[in-house]
């Protein structure tokens, strides 16, 4: 099988190339696609500066046969519409794409699309076999970020939330797992990829990040999934179902992982996963308002333009600046993403 991966030098891109490279008989790329780096022995379309970018992708989609999203942010929604659309298979790892688009993309998807979240493939996995009536709630599971337990906000370095307690991932999640806005992300893509209403999706920490998340069913059983703290299993997954391969890493020990522990979220010092459970209950644009305004909030933080705990307060004053409307296309979502980004340039906390 032919592999095009979007993100090809970030964090999930990487780890899809060590897994093809794991499995040559079975797998080999078809194209790599970055923002600006280059993979030595590849041909790498770039996208900065490219104002044919998308045109260019849309082409190599066409000419593959799975796609692996791992962009960073919406910009990924286009590349994920074009896939669903040629009915080729999408290895998800853009969480925007749902978040943003999930009005669109699910009517479209014939049973092509994989997610790549951890979370989101561990309930993926929990649900084959079992019909989706019978359950009760999802359980997405959470480590909890490096400021678990933390009250107070203030004087929180860029370098102290970039110091993720689990999981090597790339800046812009990493902050968004310091915020917790990562978990809002994925109870939206739940809300859509499983077809379940938000007061049937739960958070709790679980912060050895060793249960990846838990499906209960309506007779009170719960299945978990497990296994070690590393992508490349839901990579693996995502372009081998429904098969299953050699795993790509050393599987979990059990006698050595300890304790399990279990928390609820915070989420009146982390207001970010309040906003999202907000913004999808709203639906229609109101995702798309709160995903762009969070990407500018965390760019900004990054940048040392802002404090971390005005990532949140961002985020709140945009949802209350735009009303949502039904989604309707693409365009009229860049435009919504747009305007949102317009607005924030001017609000005085950029000042």
């Amino acid at each position: 099988m032919k592999v095009l991966v979007l993100g090809a030098t970030g964090s999930i891109g990487k780890q899809t190339l060590d897994v093809i490279n794991q499995h040559p008989d079975k797998l080999e790329i078809s194209g790599l696609v970055s923002y600006s780096s280059d993979i030595e022995g590849h041909e790498v379309l770039h996208t900065k500066d490219n104002p044919d970018a998308q045109k260019q992708i849309n082409e190599m989609i066409n000419n593959t046969d799975i796609v692996v999203n791992a962009m960073s942010g919406a910009i990924g929604l286009e590349s994920s519409f074009t896939t669903l659309k040629a009915g080729k298979r999408l290895a998800l790892a853009n969480k925007e794409s749902l978040v943003v688009g999930g009005d669109l993309l699910m009517p479209m998807d014939r049973g092509n699309l994989t997610p790549i979240d951890s979370e989101h493939g561990a309930i993926f996995q929990c649900l084959i076999g079992e019909d989706h009536a019978e359950v009760k709630q999802l359980w997405i599971t959470a480590s909890g970020g490096p400021f678990r337990g933390r009250k107070n906000l203030d004087g929180i370095t860029k370098e102290d939330a970039l110091a993720h307690p689990t999981w090597n991932m790339g800046p812009k999640i990493t902050i968004d797992s310091a915020t917790l806005m990562n978990k809002g992300l994925e109870v939206i893509e739940a809300h859509h990829l499983f077809n379940m209403p938000y007061e049937k999706i739960k958070v709790v920490v679980q912060p050895q990040s060793a249960i990846h998340s838990m499906v209960e069913f309506i007779d009170g059983s719960v299945k978990a999934h497990l296994g070690t703290t590393d992508m490349r299993i839901p990579i693996q997954y995502a372009l081998s179902h429904p098969l299953r391969w050699k795993e790509p890493v050393e599987p979990m020990d059990f006698t050595k992982l300890g304790s399990i522990d279990f928390e609820e979220p915070d989420m009146e010092t982390f207001k970010c996963l309040k906003l999202a459970y907000k913004a999808g209950s709203i639906g229609g644009t109101m995702p798309c308002i709160m995903n762009a305004a969070n990407e500018v909030a965390v760019s900004a933080f990054l940048s040392n333009k802002i404090e971390f705990k005005n990532i949140q307060e961002i985020v709140e004053k945009a949802m209350e600046n735009f009303e949502s409307e039904d989604v309707e296309s693409i365009e009229q979502l860049k435009y919504k993403d747009k305007d949102v980004r317009e607005y924030l340039k001017n609000i005085c906390i950029f000042k």
